[in-house]
């Protein structure tokens, strides 16, 4: 019970902190794999990160619906998910009562303006942590480099009369993954 508590308070604190939309999560959860290694290792991060890409959903509330339910089961991945939106709601309910006033102060002004350089790099810094597993593991680039050139050359030949879908590319990605898991 004492581990339910500190996933939900971790991933709430996740979801107070993590100002701009999915993206900034991931530092945040690049930390929760430092420090909780039995709950989500960086491996499964970076795993995590690409299925959330391809699937609908911020990957905050993805990869909070993956750790608690890998730890805890059904009511885990709940748990967690909801924890990791509580603090949205909470501060949208006291933003929306007071937003006019909240948004003429020049002191709130200033806030966001700085907010976004700083969110940014965050973002960047954990992108690049993401990036070098990904594209450093076994296989990893190997696959990346014969994808690429695959794609280019499929679309400098066939694509100058038609255009694919960015599914369709998701989709090759991913049969590509599975078979070179074998």
């Amino acid at each position: 019970m004492r581990e339910l508590l500190l996933m939900c308070w971790e991933f709430f604190k996740t979801g107070l902190f993590a100002i701009g939309g999915g993206m900034a999560t991931i530092p945040f959860l690049a930390g929760l794999a430092q420090n909780y290694p039995q709950w989500l290792s960086v491996a499964d991060l970076s795993d995590m990160i690409a299925i959330s890409e391809s699937t609908p959903g911020p990957i905050g509330v993805n990869l909070a619906t993956y750790v608690g339910f890998h730890v805890f089961g059904v009511w885990g991945g709940v748990a967690a998910t909801l924890s990791l939106v509580l603090p949205s709601y909470i501060i949208l309910i006291l933003v929306a009562k007071a937003l006019d006033r909240f948004m003429k102060n020049r002191f709130a002004k200033g806030a966001f303006i700085t907010l976004r350089p700083a969110v940014t790099g965050l973002i960047a810094a954990a992108g690049y942590q993401v990036f070098r597993i990904a594209l450093f593991r076994e296989g990893a680039l190997l696959m990346g480099a014969a994808l690429l050139f695959c794609a280019l050359l499929f679309f400098t030949q066939w694509s100058k009369t038609q255009k694919l879908h960015p599914v369709v590319w998701i989709a090759v990605a991913a049969v590509a993954g599975v078979i070179f898991q074998f």
